[in-house]
Order: structure tokens, then sequence, then C-alpha cells
């Protein structure tokens, strides 16, 4: 169930370097912050513009009901964990138009580099209620 104050990692379930994203915030993400939904759920096609789901190079991070895409996302999900995490923010010094040239480039290249899977991505029975659908 979604609730407005909800943070929530949208991330294409079949790309290798988004999944990669999804396991480290987990692992660094101690208190639960985040929760998760593949771009390809229907949980994502409820809460998200016809154009954020339809473009799995962008991940998409909804926090208290705004929504930041693509770096500008990335950088919003690491800095909301707190601690050394914090820092990151450092990057926002940055334009979003230059961050971004960087991050397209990367998720223009991402099935070549980190891979690609036949099927989206399923939640361990431990990972479960992190994720939704």
């Amino acid at each position: 169930m979604y609730t407005k104050h909800m943070k929530v990692i949208f991330f294409d379930g079949y790309c290798g370097l988004c999944n990669g994203f999804v396991d480290f915030m987990m692992r660094v993400d101690k208190k639960s912050l985040f929760k998760f939904s593949p771009l390809q759920s229907d949980f994502a096609k409820a809460h998200l513009s016809l154009e954020d789901v339809a473009d799995l190079k962008s991940l998409v991070v909804m926090i208290n009901g705004s929504t930041y895409r693509r770096a500008p996302g990335v950088i919003k999900a690491l800095t909301e964990l707190g601690g050394v995490w914090k820092a990151l923010g450092l990057l926002r010094i940055f334009p979003d138009w230059f961050l971004n040239f960087w991050y397209d480039l990367v998720a223009e290249n991402r099935y070549k580099i980190f891979g690609k899977s036949d099927t989206c991505r399923l939640p361990t029975p431990e990972e479960k209620t992190r994720f939704l659908s």
C-alpha cells in the first residue's frame, strides 16, 4: 500500500546496473527508508507518468510526493540516507544538464556494460517487504 510519505526508488527491473543499485541501497539503507519498484510493475504504472514508465533509462525516485529523475534522483536517494552519504549533495553544485549528460552516457550503454536479465528482478523472501509491485 502506497502513502504519499513513502520513499520509493523505481528502476529498470531487467538492468544489471539498476539491480546493483537496488542491492547497494538495501545494504546501506539500515533504517529501511526506501521501498523499491520496477518501472515495469503495475505499481509504477499506477503512480508514475506514462513517460516515466516508458523511459527505462531513467531511475525515478519519489520522496514525500516529489519526483526526481536520472542523476538528481540518484543524488537525492543517497543524500536521504544521511551520514556520509549526505556529502554527495555537494554534487548539486553542478547543473542538472551536466550531471544528466554523464548519467545518460552510462544509461545508454548500461546493458552492454552491466548486462540485462531476461526477466524482471524478483525479491528474495527477506526483501519482499521492501518491494512494491
